[in-house]
Order: C-alpha cells, then structure tokens, then sequence
C-alpha cells in the first residue's frame, strides 16, 4: 500500500473536475474546480505533502488516472459500488460535497481500489465489446425485418423434401424475401430499408469478428486465448472477451474470487441460525459473465471425447490435460443437476460459474 499524507478527492464529470484535498494529520482543507485538463490538477496536487488522488469509477474511464500517474500524481479509481454514503447526505449532493467525500474515504483508508488496465488492455477490451454490440446489433436489425413481415401477413414456411420446416435467415430465407412484393410504394420502400440494415449490420459483424480473430492471434494474447479455447464452448470471441475483460488472471487469488468478479456467485440473506441463498450477484463484468453464461450452453450438447485443437492452437500437455478434465467435470455436473430436477437456467448459471473457475486454472497455468 502507497504512503500519503494528503487525500484528494476528485469529482469528474465530461467538462469539469472538481477538487477537494484533506490532510487528516493537520485538519487542512482545500478545494478547487477545473476543466477536464489533467495538467492542471496535477499541478495543483504536487502542491500538497505527499498526495493521493481518487474518483469514482463509472464512465469517464481510466483516461485521467492514466494522465495523473504520468504525470507523477498516485491516482487510484475507486469502486463506487463499495462507497457507503451517509443517510443525511442524500439529499445534499453537489460536486464539492462528492469529492470531499471522496477524500476523506481515502483519507480512512476505505477505498477499494479498481484494477486500472493499460491502454492496450483496454484497447482489446473495447474491440471485444465492440463485437458484441455488433452482434445485438445485427439481431435487432433481423427481427424489425421479420416483424415487419408478420405485420404484413407474410410468414416463412418453406419445408424440405424430407418435410422439416426450413430455418430464417438461410439462403432460402433470403431468397423468399426478394420474391416478396408490396402494393404500397412505401412499404416497399420499408423493406429495402430494412433489408439493406441487415446486410450492413452482418458485414459489421462479420469484419470485426475477423479482427477480433486476428487479435486473439497476436503473442500478447494467444497463450491465454488457446488454453481457455480448450473448454468446450468457448472459441476465439470468448476466449479473447475473457483474456481482455480480466487482464491479468494473476489479480485473482483464487478461482473462486474470479467467479465472483463475474458475479456467478450466488446471493445470500443470513442472519443468525437462518441461512438463505438465492440467484447470482450479477454484481460483476457484465460481459464476463455473459461470455461464460452462453458458453454453458454448449455444455449438455457435448461429446465426452477431448476437444480437438484448432488450426493454429497450441497449447502445453499439461493444460490440455487440465481442460479435458474440467470439460468432463462440467458435463457430470451438468447431468447431475438435470436428474436433481434444476431448471435448466439455474443449472447453466451454476456450470458458468464452475467454467469460470476452470477458464481461471487453465489462463494461470498458460500465463
């Protein structure tokens, strides 16, 4: 833990910063206001004994902690969901009043600091998130197309020789909407737009798929990427949202601690001899979790052999060994709970959870 005499607290908003700088040993006090210019607040920081800088974390990012640090002030970002406020200041809140807050939590030692990533985590991180709202994107384009059809009374039901109805979206699919023909000019009009946002939202989805590909692939990532592509469910998108939203597996002491980062634990109300447990926290990466919440459902619809290794994976014996292992524990599982009668949505949650636990041995071992 850094040594500091002078707490400060920082209010940060888009256009300004607010400033509020405690001293615990002297009772001193001072406060200032900037625009966003992390020059300036570092100027007027190194003037005080030995300073600390903290904000709330939220989304004006790491930008500014990242200027502070390079410019010789100790920032930290502090989680704002462990900061308890007092019940009588909710109904004073100003920019001052939050940053004096702010210092003096620091100042007591009862900030939880968040893990600041470098620029090219991050980097990774935006262009995994990227992907996936490419993805809700290009979903949301399909169904206002398909609703839009229903309206009108027009509804796939093309089947195969062998009489199975034919999926949406298939080539087929594709071919029944180019047939279909309005008498209304303008509902024409409504489908062509609709048709040409579904073909740009798939070639956005499918160029960034490709460059998240490519940057799973890079020395940086590949180790860990290849180890966690191991587990059944999880290919190169997965992989490369776990290895970037987590950064360095070696924060997390223990797997169970990574799993409850992704808010995969479950909830708890106790209170003496009462005991009561419910759904998971979801107080976590969203995006983490949501990775490893999907990868779960491909867990019953797995074989039992080892994975196979992908063109151009590579991975160490051991860690292969190690997956293979973890894919067959989180099949019994699976089963298990199934034959216990749990609804599907628990279980998938449940075997998230464990897969997260694995995909943490495994990116240790790889790292």
């Amino acid at each position: 833990m850094s040594q500091y005499v002078t707490s400060i607290g920082l209010d940060v908003h888009a256009r300004s910063i607010s400033a509020f700088a405690f001293n615990p040993m002297t009772g001193e006090c001072e406060s200032a206001r900037f625009g966003y210019d992390p020059v300036s607040v570092a100027e007027w920081a190194l003037g005080f004994e030995e300073p600390k800088a903290v904000y709330e974390s939220g989304v004006t990012g790491f930008h500014l902690c990242r200027a502070l640090r390079a410019l010789g002030v100790d920032c930290v970002v502090g989680a704002v969901s462990k900061m308890q406020r007092p019940a009588a200041d909710r109904r004073r809140k100003t920019d001052r009043r939050d940053a004096e807050f702010l210092a003096r939590l620091l100042a007591t030692r009862n900030v939880t600091e968040v893990w600041v990533p470098d620029e090219r985590t991050e980097a990774a991180r935006d262009l995994s998130r990227a992907l996936a709202d490419a993805r809700d994107d290009l979903r949301r384009a399909k169904q206002r197309m398909g609703k839009f059809l229903l309206r009108h009374g027009h509804v796939f039901d093309e089947r195969t020789p062998a009489g199975r109805r034919r999926g949406n979206w298939t080539a087929a699919y594709c071919r029944w909407v180019g047939s279909i023909s309005f008498a209304e000019a303008d509902d024409a009009c409504v489908l062509e737009y609709y048709r040409d946002c579904v073909r740009r939202a798939e070639e956005a989805w499918r160029d960034l798929a490709r460059r998240v590909a490519e940057a799973a692939g890079r020395p940086e990532w590949k180790p860990v990427c290849d180890a966690l592509r191991c587990l059944k469910g999880v290919e190169s998108a997965t992989a490369f949202c776990l290895a970037a939203e987590a950064g360095d597996f070696g924060r997390f002491p223990t797997a169970p601690s990574f799993a409850s980062w992704c808010g995969l634990t479950p909830s708890e109300r106790s209170s003496g001899e009462t005991v009561s447990r419910g759904g998971i926290t979801r107080a976590g990466n969203a995006h983490a979790r949501a990775a490893l919440v999907e990868a779960a459902w491909h867990v019953p619809m797995s074989g039992r052999a080892p994975k196979a290794l992908a063109s151009g994976q590579s991975v160490a014996p051991a860690v292969r060994r190690h997956a293979t292992k973890g894919n067959r524990r989180l099949q019994d599982r699976r089963e298990a709970m199934r034959l216990s009668g749990k609804r599907p949505c628990v279980a998938n949650c449940a075997t998230a959870r464990e897969m997260a636990c694995w995909a943490w041995a495994l990116a240790r071992m790889a790292g």
